[in-house]
């Protein structure tokens, strides 16, 4: 069945109103003034921002009803803190996660797979004395240290650490302003292109435009090939001992630009 065609609490969902930037704009100004009647208006002209987000939690086996009642408690919230001389951003954008945020706190509270009190506070122990001792080291701790730190065994703090996950696809969008949609995925880093990285392949490239067609060949199959001296005398039609010498003198030569 088409979400648009859903009727949620009531409410026709294809016939919820829609408002343009320029409305939006004129009728926060207004709601900022205590107008009421401009707050309904706007609340009512963003209840398909919260059907959007609640699409997102359709299969997580409550009723689209009752995750669409809380999606709009975090829509009211999101108006309320919304400040727009000091945010630079539209209002979708910073709403969307404030109604996500509910549904998920309202998703975890009711599931069935209940965490203890106990077992919450000690996880959030956990990743205070984890920024403790990042700020205190200027690393990430290891479980072993975070567990001393709390004087917890360290199979308790794992334990209470997965114990307040709430997995999420990479696919899930964190928000979208009229442009391309930025998803969860955007945002994690990845090793294999960190900064540190990228800079020492620019090095890399910078060194070894400075040796000799020759010596670039031997490198390139030294060590991104990996072959042998003897593999590369062979190709390159010279003794092994020459392969080694002109090595040594390319890595020296690479080393100065590195």
């Amino acid at each position: 069945m088409p979400v648009n065609k859903v009727e949620l609490c009531g409410v026709d969902t294809s016939t919820l109103p829609t408002l343009t930037n320029a409305q939006m704009v004129e009728l926060m100004q207004k709601v900022k003034q205590g107008d009421r009647a401009a707050r309904e208006e706007f609340v009512q002209g963003n209840l398909r921002l919260v059907l959007s987000v609640v699409q997102r939690f359709s299969n997580r086996g409550e009723q689209l009803d009752d995750i669409f009642q809380v999606g709009c408690i975090g829509l009211l919230k999101a108006v309320d803190n919304f400040d727009p001389q000091n945010y630079n951003v539209r209002f979708s954008t910073y709403a969307v996660p404030m109604i996500s945020g509910e549904i998920r706190r309202f998703l975890r509270d009711n599931n069935p797979i209940r965490v203890s009190r106990s077992l919450r506070d000690t996880a959030y122990r956990a990743l205070q004395a984890r920024t403790k001792l990042m700020n205190e080291n200027q690393r990430d701790p290891t479980v072993s240290e975070i567990a001393k730190e709390m004087g917890e065994k360290e199979e308790n703090v794992v334990f209470a650490l997965d114990a307040i996950q709430d997995p999420v696809s990479l696919f899930e969008p964190v928000y979208h302003d009229g442009g391309d949609t930025v998803y969860i995925m955007d945002q994690v880093g990845d090793d294999s292109t960190s900064e540190e990285k990228w800079l020492f392949g620019l090095a890399l490239s910078e060194g070894l435009e400075r040796l000799s067609e020759r010596e670039q060949k031997i490198i390139r199959m030294r060590f991104l090939d990996g072959r042998t001296q003897m593999e590369v005398a062979g190709e390159i039609g010279i003794s092994q001992a020459q392969v080694s010498r002109l090595e040594k003198n390319a890595l020296k030569q690479m080393q100065k630009f590195m």
